[in-house]
């Protein structure tokens, strides 16, 4: 009798250990890219590539410590380089610029505060990369056109074509993502290398 019991409750502590990780599967997106679509276009592309960022931010930033956080590979020579939150800071603002280019809105300046805790940023990164992507998913090619990244400051306004978000913020954000991963490296803590950057899923 005693066995049984054992094996059963060693059975129900495993299931109790396995709800928070469904938890975090279920809270943020890109723990996995969802499937891709059927048919390609400008549209289905863009956002495809953006499922490709928001994987690799996820899994980037999923598990850092307060000590990885403040590392930067400039160690105590302050200011010579971003610390890996500083960088999640400015990944976050490129985020941003990508979101408002999708909902066709300028980018004013100082109107998205980057000092905010770290898993809000995480979070509110992830949720604005998927929005942006599935903004892209659904547009016509027309609509697309139309997505101009536009910035607003005391200066005046400036104006380019979508091409830009393409070269500007979505690859800067990916380039800058690697930073992250050797950073969290570098510091004692690399990333979860179950999670695969070419199929987009997780081995079990």
């Amino acid at each position: 009798m005693r066995t049984v019991f054992l094996i059963f409750f060693y059975f129900i502590s495993l299931v109790v250990q396995a709800q928070p990780m469904e938890a975090k599967k279920s809270n943020l997106p890109y723990y996995e890219i969802p499937d891709y679509p059927e048919a390609i276009s400008a549209g289905t592309v863009a956002a495809r590539v953006l499922d490709g960022l928001g994987f690799r931010f996820y899994w980037a930033t999923e598990g850092l410590r307060p000590e990885d956080l403040s590392y930067s590979p400039s160690g105590a020579l302050s200011g010579e380089a971003r610390t890996t939150e500083e960088t999640i800071q400015h990944i976050y603002g490129l985020v941003n610029t990508i979101l408002n280019t999708t909902q066709k809105l300028p980018n004013v300046s100082g109107a998205n505060p980057t000092n905010l805790p770290f898993e809000e940023m995480r979070r509110k990164t992830l949720e604005n990369i998927k929005t942006a992507a599935d903004l892209l998913r659904n547009a016509k090619e027309r609509d697309i056109t139309e997505m101009k990244v536009v910035f607003k400051n005391d200066q005046g306004t400036r104006e380019f074509p979508f091409w830009n978000i393409l070269n500007g913020p979505i690859d800067d954000a990916l380039w800058h993502v690697g930073q992250v991963i050797t950073f969290r490296r570098s510091s004692g803590n690399p990333y979860n290398n179950k999670a695969s950057v070419f199929t987009g899923k997780v081995a079990k």
